[in-house]
């Protein structure tokens, strides 16, 4: 790989050279184009968030976010789920809401209908596994 712009290598000053471009072509405070955002997504997964944001001159968290994005929609992971589960046959008539909350302050809540108590222990270890 050939380099280019100082320690920069080629394909990250080639975007570099994009972005002033359309800097060049834009008033300031105008939304970075998706094509653009895309383009630095993928060379930050290859060269890091700090490197890529420093050379492109992008906010470093707005381009984390995107590759936060960019990273559960590859592996298949929806943003949010929704998951019904039908009522066993005998399950009880009860209902009851459960909330679980981890370290870094994520919560899930379930509400249940007709749930058999006796699940509730193994449903609580499938959601945080």
């Amino acid at each position: 790989m050939s380099r280019q712009r100082g320690d920069l290598p080629f394909d990250l000053a080639r975007l570099q050279q994009r972005f002033e471009r359309w800097r060049q072509t834009h008033r300031a405070r105008t939304r970075i184009s998706n094509s653009l955002w895309a383009a630095a997504v993928k060379l930050a997964a290859g060269y890091g968030l700090c490197r890529t944001a420093k050379a492109l001159r992008v906010d470093y968290y707005s381009l984390k976010r995107r590759v936060e994005r960019e990273s559960a929609g590859a592996r298949g992971l929806p943003q949010e789920t929704f998951l019904e589960l039908p009522p066993s046959l005998a399950a009880s008539v009860g209902e009851c809401a459960m909330e679980w909350e981890d370290a870094a302050g994520s919560t899930r809540r379930v509400h249940l209908k007709g749930f058999p108590a006796s699940d509730l222990a193994a449903l609580s270890r499938s959601f945080w596994s």
